[in-house]
């Protein structure tokens, strides 16, 4: 069954038609920079006292959260899309502005809002159950367990949802764009 969701597009533009796919042989970006730092978790949850007084940087303590995500979801949870190898979209338009809007705040690349059409699966959670990853991996996959099962975030905050999904997804309409830094409301649909 085909599901319409609106998509904040990030790091690459997407085009009006454009068709991407997601599976277990289909990937993000976020695989791939997840998988680059591969190694180095591997050596932190081998030799763990190593890192006891270091500061872990930012994309190193995503790959150990995303591993531990992708460890539990695949043994316990398969029919869920993977974080790894997923879209991240909105019910609606309005949901979708607010991560627009907070993506361009952070300056992150932003550029564009499209409603694109799905034939997959889905996964709603709460963004607010993901973690900064530590170099205790029973406490990484703990706190997986938690966002896959759906607990209340540990964080006592209001949820934030996220919907992740994979398959067959198709751009079917360009609802904004952000050119230049300006954002503009042109329309543009199959």
């Amino acid at each position: 069954m085909k599901k319409q969701y609106y998509h904040v597009v990030t790091d690459h533009p997407m085009k009006l038609g454009q068709v991407i796919e997601f599976d277990n042989q289909h990937h993000s970006g976020v695989y791939n920079r997840v998988h680059a730092l591969k190694e180095k978790v591997n050596d932190i949850y081998q030799n763990p006292s190593n890192y006891k007084n270091i500061e872990l940087d930012h994309h190193l303590k995503v790959a150990l959260r995303e591993l531990a995500l992708e460890e539990v979801r695949s043994k316990k949870y398969p029919n869920y899309p993977s974080r790894l190898s997923c879209l991240y979209v909105s019910n609606s338009l309005e949901e979708a502005e607010k991560w627009y809007n907070l993506f361009i705040e952070l300056g992150r690349p932003t550029y564009s809002i499209v409603k694109v059409e799905i034939e997959g699966n889905e996964f709603i959670g709460d963004a607010e159950n993901c973690f900064d990853g530590t170099i205790d991996k029973e406490k990484n996959l703990e706190l997986a367990e938690n966002y896959w099962k759906l607990k209340t975030n540990f964080k006592g905050k209001k949820p934030i949802k996220e919907i992740l999904v994979n398959g067959k997804i198709k751009v079917i309409e360009i609802m904004k764009e952000n050119k230049k830094g300006e954002e503009v409301w042109e329309r543009k649909a199959l």
